[in-house]
């Protein structure tokens, strides 16, 4: 929880941070603890950001992670320098994804150890190819992944360091350079495990396999590289037990948190800034000698008077449910309780891929709304009031892709009641029972379930376009006026620490790190 604190206008801080998500509350505890003063402004009345913990259903006490959800990118050495508080938990399954051949329902299981991923992979494709094909493509990501995820926490290389960094011609080629989707197609037949591989270029991204700006390919690599495995865990007690753990560090450093105080200008000559705030009792103004930005690029650009940047589109529908029971499963075969527990993928084959991006690009709603699927609770009941999780209760989160922020401009709501529709159809396709029929409900009988469009995250939280990564996600590498670090402006003074800052998007904590870096560097006074 976040208590009342408030700024001095009767000094100058060494930093003020705009903004508490959780970038701006590691930069302010590595800036604290290296002995500086440092004050947040949060325009809202807790921190977090995106990255919080919430009860969205009235009288039910379940701590949802209601906009981000999982863990990856966070590296460990932030964890361990700021004395976090915080712990992930490993999930026993990677995926599971639903089919049909042959007019039977199956579906693939990676997880559970080699054999079973092994035989999961025979038995849906009638051989070991693909299976031996996932090894040796995952076992190229591994190694860019052991390569790259380090340098995200040090000064930008450039496009030629980190290549020579990456030793291996064929996955820089596979990456960096051609679409992804040409190593998809090279190692995989299957259009079904193609899916599933693609997915990981299309969260919260809007582009087809062959797009030749390579956002997808920007995209795949955030996803394949974190922890330096690529893997993605389960924060115990939800994303909020990360951003409270974040606040204790950068207050018991001695960093002030006001909540409730809206920064809304900058005015600097590159050596001190003026930073003026609106709060509900009035306005105000602090001085710094730094300000650190922990909002988006066009945020950025009004704080300071500058033209903004257009906004990236988001492309996503978010879901979050609490269910009375999980589902049965039309393919017996998989206990639902490993099923859910990794990434459910949902009518998510290469092919139909394809087609709900061009739909979407035709300005229609995919007839097969892409989504995936999975269980927090299964992994951390915590998140759970322990009668609920007694009852066997359980959390489930959504996420639809290729849904464009553009298709819910005619109405909002008329379009994300319609989608969330579609997308519960295609899901109830593979279930034994209607997911409706699990749904629990809440202190006035309403089902818990909860949708959110790009329409809806810009509103709530300010992100242009409704974009997750605040923008197109950049290559970590430097290019023409990204600067050391990657989170330099056009003042000396000012930095950009949020996602939008160049190896931003995710939760990561690294915009935060490599902007207290810059600092220090550069004020070693």
């Amino acid at each position: 929880m976040t208590t009342p604190e408030g700024p001095r206008t009767d000094r100058t801080y060494d930093a003020v941070i705009v903004g508490g998500g959780h970038n701006g509350l590691v930069a302010a505890a590595y800036l604290a603890r290296a002995g500086r003063s440092v004050l947040v402004l949060e325009r809202l009345d807790r921190t977090g950001g995106a990255a919080v913990s919430t009860r969205p259903f009235a009288g039910v006490d379940a701590r949802l992670s209601r906009y981000s959800y999982l863990v990856s990118l966070l590296p460990r050495k932030i964890v361990r320098e700021l004395g976090l508080d915080f712990r992930v938990r490993t999930r026993t399954v990677s995926s599971y994804t639903p089919a049909e051949r042959d007019g039977r329902p199956t579906g693939l299981l990676v997880g559970g150890g080699e054999r079973r991923t092994r035989e999961a992979f025979a038995r849906l494709t009638g051989s070991e190819r693909e299976y031996e094909a996932w090894q040796r493509f995952y076992g190229m990501t591994g190694r860019v992944a052991q390569r790259v995820f380090p340098t995200l926490t040090e000064p930008l290389p450039t496009r030629e360091e980190l290549r020579r960094r990456v030793d291996d011609a064929d996955a820089w080629r596979a990456l960096f350079e051609e679409p992804v989707g040409v190593v998809i197609e090279e190692h995989f037949a299957d259009d079904l495990v193609r899916g599933v591989v693609l997915t990981d270029a299309l969260i919260g991204t809007f582009a087809d396999a062959h797009d030749p700006s390579l956002r997808q390919n920007r995209c795949f690599l955030y996803h394949v590289i974190g922890g330096g495995t690529g893997a993605w865990d389960v924060p115990v007690g939800g994303m909020g037990a990360l951003t409270d753990a974040l606040a204790a560090a950068a207050r018991s450093a001695g960093a002030v948190l006001a909540i409730g105080h809206e920064a809304v200008r900058i005015d600097t000559d590159g050596r001190t800034a003026a930073i003026s705030y609106r709060t509900a009792d009035g306005d105000g103004v602090v001085h710094a000698r730094d300000v650190l930005v922990n909002a988006s690029p066009q945020e950025l650009a009004a704080l300071t008077g500058a033209t903004p940047p257009a906004p990236a589109e988001g492309a996503q529908l978010k879901v979050n449910m609490l269910l009375r029971r999980l589902p049965r499963l039309r393919d017996s075969s998989v206990d639902p309780r490993e099923a859910f527990a990794g990434t459910f993928h949902i009518a998510e084959g290469y092919q139909q891929l394809a087609a709900a991006h061009a739909q979407a690009a035709a300005g229609e709603l995919p007839a097969a709304p892409p989504c995936e699927i999975y269980c927090h609770s299964l992994t951390d009941p915590s998140i759970l009031a322990p009668g609920l999780a007694a009852q066997g209760y359980h959390t489930l989160t959504l996420f639809g892709l290729h849904t464009p922020a553009r298709l819910f401009e005619r109405d909002n709501d008329a379009v994300r009641e319609e989608l969330l529709k579609a997308t519960l159809a295609q899901l109830d396709a593979h279930l034994a029972e209607p997911l409706a029929d699990c749904l629990a409900t809440d202190a006035e009988g309403r089902p818990c379930i909860e949708a959110k469009t790009p329409l809806d995250l810009e509103r709530d939280l300010r992100l242009p376009g409704g974009n997750i990564f605040h923008r197109e996600l950049s290559w970590p590498y430097a290019q023409d006026g990204t600067g050391r670090w990657g989170v330099e402006t056009r003042h000396a003074n000012v930095w950009l620490c949020g996602a939008g800052a160049v190896r931003g998007g995710g939760v990561s904590g690294v915009p935060g790190h490599n902007a207290a870096r810059a600092v220090l560097e550069t004020r070693r006074d």
